[in-house]
This record gives structure tokens, sequence and C-alpha cells, in this order.
């Protein structure tokens, strides 16, 4: 049984976290109700809110910067239960201009109950956010009239050219009678008297000229008061006529001491005076604790912009933790662990299930090593459970096949089967099977249906790396290329480091596995043939047949088995022998067996170059019949790129066959060159030549011939059997160990 980790269980806990944060903050942008010009909707409540009243109050907040702990959750309660009729942002409201702050602040502001106006200050301009507060709340500045008294709002970010604002502003104050006007604009306009740690660097307006400018205006048109945020301190200053007040302390990044400070700032109007007053907010600084407050506020005020975004930061944060603390302060030996003792389960019987997407009736490589793997198995004393695809309606249940019914036919000819792997009674039957291992023969499909088996009922599953999925892209429906370059790779990786072993069948394979990123324990272990059925044949069969197909006296057979599909480049093959026909005497006929979805265009092909009276398209043959067809032949030629290890050319070999074939990844480790036969590179006038070569000389052919049979001795079922279920057996006692 697998032990649970909880350093894993907590690095998946985090990953759950960042997950739902993440599709919150997406719900934020993307679902919660929309809100366009709210400052039109707010100004008629504000004027209902103050009509008949001579006096009247408000409050100015600045820098709230998203904040839940002390905007949302203290000041918004305090001012809904205190009598000011309406709340200005002085600036920085939002924390940064995305959409999803700008959508954070209008739920935290419709928890107001009085009316709100907000400043365009330098968070509300970040990240492209002047368009969403112009959308979302209105123009980046404008002036309303409360009362007899006007409240004018300014654009200090640099988005509005100053001289725009300036003759508005001009032409708006010159004609202006009210009691009182006040200026809202983000850049305090003098600094501060106290000095503050952090947020003082370019907290001023930048452009002197502007600056300058508005205080002329100021000066002329006896403005009484301006607020401005930007500064995380509360500051009043008495300039000529007019009050200068900053506050910054309604959220944001605040020090907790006696100059920063969370506060707003109520503001007390009459028709002949006005009133500025401090309200400072009771963060319980009690003497014991108020230095370990202090750091903690510092820190709460560095993820201002709410829990949500707090504990994103956090949770990322102890995801990098745990990562860090995997790869540098655990142990791990990149050796293999040779104290492993694998012998328990070497002398047990043990319950093998394999998933494969196609099996027998179905003639192809991947059923019939399955099929040898089992009865290896199986001869050992070991249970064996198929999963497999129904191929036909008729097909009865084995004993121990399990065939799932099918969803569709797949493939140009339909050939495959998509089996229902939605079906309980698959994981019903595999569950009374118990096995001890589940080995997987695809990486998706029934693959991943055998994986996630595995991983409910912990036990190991080990994957073997079949097919060359690259070569297949002309089956998927998405662009060959995107398939053939990445899709494929990808889907081989991430399968194979979700498995606890993985078999290849030779070393070319696993430098492959090792190159895409494979992780996991790999085995080279070759596809066992049934070596001693290739050795003997009817003599009087194989005459018969010989008569059969026509095949004269003095030709030369060359055979070749090979699914006649695109991805075994027989094209190439076919145009070769076409060339070497005009260039060498002695008669030869090619005999291609197999079926597949390009039968028709080779047979054309064939008949095009020349070819269809020496060469023949014999179709499928049983796999009892092949030790007779190759008793036919001279020598094995091979054309196909998108091998794992080509097992058609060890029963060749066994068969007593040279071979020429194209170097690629599993033919390179079977074929010697100048041993068992010649792998030449994808060049036609090589492999023409090879094959010319063991046409003409006959006692090369016999020496190459009975060096291909010694050499293929060593690729029985009994021995493939055996490693195999060592490798079963080192990856249990890896597991429990």
């Amino acid at each position: 049984m697998r032990r649970r980790s909880p350093l894993k269980l907590l690095f998946y806990l985090n990953v759950l976290i960042v997950a739902f944060l993440v599709i919150y903050k997406a719900y934020l942008n993307f679902f919660l109700s929309d809100f366009n010009a709210e400052h039109t909707e707010q100004l008629a409540q504000l004027e209902e809110q103050v009509e008949g009243k001579d006096a009247f109050s408000f409050a100015v907040v600045g820098n709230a910067n998203n904040s839940v702990g002390i905007f949302e959750r203290k000041i918004i309660p305090m001012l809904n239960e205190s009598d000011v009729d309406f709340m200005v942002s002085a600036g920085n409201a939002v924390s940064g201009g995305g959409e999803d702050k700008y959508r954070a602040l209008y739920g935290s502001l419709s928890q107001l109950e009085i009316p709100y106006l907000l400043t365009f200050g330098d968070n509300e301009y970040d990240d492209f956010g002047s368009f969403r507060f112009y959308e979302h709340f209105g123009p980046h500045f404008y002036s309303v009239v409360v009362n007899n008294s006007r409240l004018v709002f300014l654009d200090s970010t640099g988005k509005t050219p100053f001289s725009w604002q300036y003759r508005w502003l001009e032409d708006l104050l010159e004609g202006d009678d009210s009691d009182h006007i006040f200026v809202f604009v983000g850049h305090p306009l003098f600094e501060a008297e106290q000095d503050v740690l952090f947020g003082s660097e370019g907290a001023y307006w930048e452009s002197e000229t502007a600056r300058q400018q508005l205080l002329d205006l100021i000066n002329r048109f006896g403005i009484d008061a301006v607020f401005s945020a930007n500064l995380p301190l509360y500051s009043k200053q008495q300039v000529g006529e007019t009050v200068y007040v900053t506050t910054g302390g309604a959220g944001g990044l605040i020090l907790n001491n006696d100059v920063s400070f969370y506060h707003f700032v109520q503001v007390n109007v009459t028709p002949k005076d006005f009133e500025v007053e401090l309200v400072p907010l009771d963060v319980g600084q009690h003497p014991v604790l108020k230095q370990l407050e202090s750091i903690w506020f510092f820190i709460y005020s560095l993820f201002y912009v709410g829990y949500q975004n707090f504990i994103l930061i956090v949770s990322v944060l102890t995801l990098i933790a745990i990562r860090l603390y995997t790869r540098i302060f655990l142990d791990r030996s990149y050796y293999p662990d040779f104290d492993i003792d694998p012998t328990p389960w070497l002398d047990k019987p043990l319950r093998i299930a394999m998933f494969t997407n196609n099996y027998l009736p179905f003639i192809g490589g991947v059923p019939i090593s399955i099929a040898r793997l089992r009865r290896g198995l199986d001869a050992l004393g070991n249970s064996t459970l198929v999963i497999a695809p129904r191929y036909s309606a008729d097909m009865g249940q084995e004993e121990n096949t399990f065939h799932v019914p099918s969803l569709l036919p797949v493939g140009r000819k339909r050939e495959f089967r998509m089996a229902n792997i939605f079906l309980p009674r698959i994981r019903r039957r595999v569950r009374e099977f118990k096995p001890d291992v589940i080995h997987l023969h695809h990486p998706f499909w029934l693959g991943s249906l055998g994986l996630f088996m595995a991983r409910r009922m912990r036990i190991p599953a080990i994957y073997t790396y079949h097919t060359r999925l690259e070569h297949y892209a002309h089956f998927v429906p998405v662009p060959g290329r995107l398939f053939r370059n990445f899709i494929s790779h990808a889907v081989v990786k991430r399968f194979a480091n979700k498995c606890d072993g993985i078999i290849v069948p030779t070393s070319s394979a696993e430098e492959y596995m090792r190159m895409i990123g494979v992780k996991r324990d790999i085995f080279v272990q070759p596809t066992g043939i049934e070596y001693e059925r290739f050795q003997e044949a009817d003599q009087d069969a194989v005459q018969s047949l010989r008569e059969k197909l026509n095949i004269g006296r003095n030709e030369i057979v060359l055979m070749s088995v090979s699914r006649l599909s695109l991805e075994k480049n027989i094209d190439f093959m076919l145009d070769a022998l076409a060339d070497l026909r005009q260039r060498i005497d002695q008669p030869f006929r090619l005999l291609l067996l197999g079926e597949g979805d390009q039968h028709n265009r080779l047979q054309k092909r064939l008949e095009e170059l020349g070819l269809a009276d020496c060469c023949m398209l014999v179709g499928g043959v049983p796999p009892e019949e092949m030790p007779l067809y190759y008793s036919l032949g001279d020598l094995f030629v091979f054309a196909s790129k998108s091998e794992t290890q080509g097992m058609v050319i060890l029963e060749a070999m066994a068969s007593g066959l040279p071979v020429v074939a194209v170097r690629s990844s599993g033919i390179d480790d079977v074929v010697r060159q100048d041993y068992n036969g010649y792998k030449t590179r994808e060049v036609r006038d090589q492999w023409r030549d090879a094959v010319a070569r063991l046409i003409q000389d006959k006692a090369l052919r016999r020496t190459l011939g009975a060096q291909a049979r010694e050499f293929a001795r060593a690729y029985s079922v009994e021995h493939f059997a055996q490693e195999v279920k060592t490798v079963y057996a080192k990856v249990l006692a890896s597991l429990e160990r």
C-alpha cells in the first residue's frame, strides 16, 4: 500500500487554494454583474441625502487600496453608523487598475449606506485602469455642487493634460458664487511636515508647472481646502487662506506609529464655515503587543488588497517553499537502490491486469506482443486479465479477457475500436480480479483508465512504450505538425511520469524517454518472439504455398511484414525496388504481408511503377501461419521509421533471413551492420544497393541469415516473460520499501 506524504498533501492543498483563488479572480473579472457610470447614480442619491439641509458633513478617505481589514471591515461600518452624509475618496481607492481590483472595490463600496465619489489617483491609473475608471465611475476630472458648496475633482496622474483642466477650472470658478470650494487631487501639493519610512518617493505632483498653475487658481479664487492622498499619513497645513490636507490611512501601507496610522477625515460644513476633523482608528494598541502588532500590520499592509490576495500570495510562497525543500533538503540518489530485494515477488505468482487499446483478433505488433507476454507469464504460474475493445457484437467474453463494448470504430478503414471506458462493470471486473500490478500498453483511453484504477487501488502501474505516436499524426484530427512536434511527446511524457515503471524495447527508446523528460525508472526489455516456432516449417506446405503464389524457381523472395499505413514508409521501399529492377538481371519477388487503409492506393502504385508482376500485397496473415511465409523468403526488407523495436524483424531473423532496413529507433538496436543485415539512412540509393548485394551474393545471404537466426535466439518469449516479471517484482519491492 502507498503511504500518503504529508508534504505532498500540503502541496496539493495549496494548489487547490491557488486554483480556487484564480477562479475567484476570474469570477470577479468576467462573471460578476457589470456596473457603469456609478457617479451618476451616486450624485442622485447625494442630492436626495442633503436636500433641505443648511449644514452637511462628509468623510474623506485616502489610500483605501482595496483594503478589507481596515477600509471594508472598520471604516465603512463607522461611516454607516455616523452622521456623515457622503464619502469622498481622495485617491487610490484601488490597489491597482486591474479589472478585479475595480470589481473588488465595487463590492466593498456596495456595503456603504451613504453615497460616495471617487478621485482619479495613481492606483486608479495603473495597469491601464484609466478606461476602467471612466467606464465604471465616470470622467477623470469633474465638479459637483452640494447645497451651496462646490466639490472639484482633478486628475494629477498625467493622463489628462493639465492645460485642459486649467482652462475648464478657471472658467468654472470665475462664475461661481458657492459658499465653499473643496478640491480633491490625488497628489499632495506640498511636502508633509512629517517624514515616513515608505511611500514618499513619487508621491507628490511631478509637474511643477501644473502645480504652480493650480496654486495660482487656488489663491486667486480663495479655495477653502485641498484634499490629497498618496502618502501613508495624516497632514494638515494652512497656506494662505487654504487648508491642505493629506490623508492616507484608509488601508494601504501603514507603519502603525505616531506618524503613519489608520484614520479618515470628517469635514463638517455650514454656510459660513467648515471644520476638518481627524478620526483615528482604534486598532487595539495593547502596550505589551504594540511592537508585534506593528510588525503584523506592516506585513498585512504589504498584501493590502484583501484576504483573497493575501491567501493567494501565501499559498504561492508555500508552494515555492515546498518545492525548494524537496529539491534541496530531501536526500535523493540518482543511482538504482541496490538494497531492494525483489526475490519475494519473484517467488510468488502475481496477478496482472493489462489495459490495451487494441488486441487480438486485430493483427498488429502490439496485440501480438501482449499475447506473447501473457502466454509467457501464464506459463510461469501467474494470472493475467486483458482489458481490450470488442471488435464485433458476437465476440464472447473469455475467461481471462474482458472485451469492452465499443463506442465507435475509428481509423480510415474503421479498423480500430474506441472502447466504452465509462462502463462501471470494467472497474468491477478488475476489482474482482484483485491484481497486484496493472500493466498499461497505451498512454491514453483504456491506458488512462488503467492508470486511474491503479491509483485508486494503490497498486503499481507499469507502462510499456510500444508506439512512436508522432508518426501517427495522420490519424488525429488536429494539425499534423502540432501533434507530431508537441502533443505526441507531451502525452507520452505526462503519462509515463505518472506510472511507477516504464518498459521500453530498446536503448534508443530509453534515450528518447529521457530526452522528453521522463523521470521514472525505465527498464529496457525487448519484446519476445516464439523463437522455436520459426525454426521448422513443413516443406511440402512451403512448396504448396510457393506454387499458390506463383513464385518462380529462380526468383529471390523478399519478405516484408507491415500494416499498410502511411507511417510505415512503404512508398520509399517500392520506389527503391522499381529502381533496383532496372539495374539487376536477377529476378525477385516481394511479398508484402499486412493489411491497412492504404491497400488500394499501394496497389495502384505497384501498377504505376510496373511492379505488379513482381510485388504482391498478400494481405493479413494469421500469426500461426507466419513461420510458413517466412520460410518462403530469402531476405527481409523494411523501411518503416515508426517502430520502437520492430518485432517482425526479429521473427524474420529467427527464420534465418538477413535484414535490410532504414536506420531508426528500434531498428538500430536489433540490426547489426554486416552481421545479421544492413541498416541504411533513408536514402534510396543506399537502401537499394544493400538489397542488391544480398540478392546477388548467395553465400553472403546464407552467412548473415545464419547469424541472424543465432542473434534472435536471445529474444525468446520465455526469457521475455521472466524479465518482465522481474520488472514487476522490482517495482513492487521498491514501493513496499
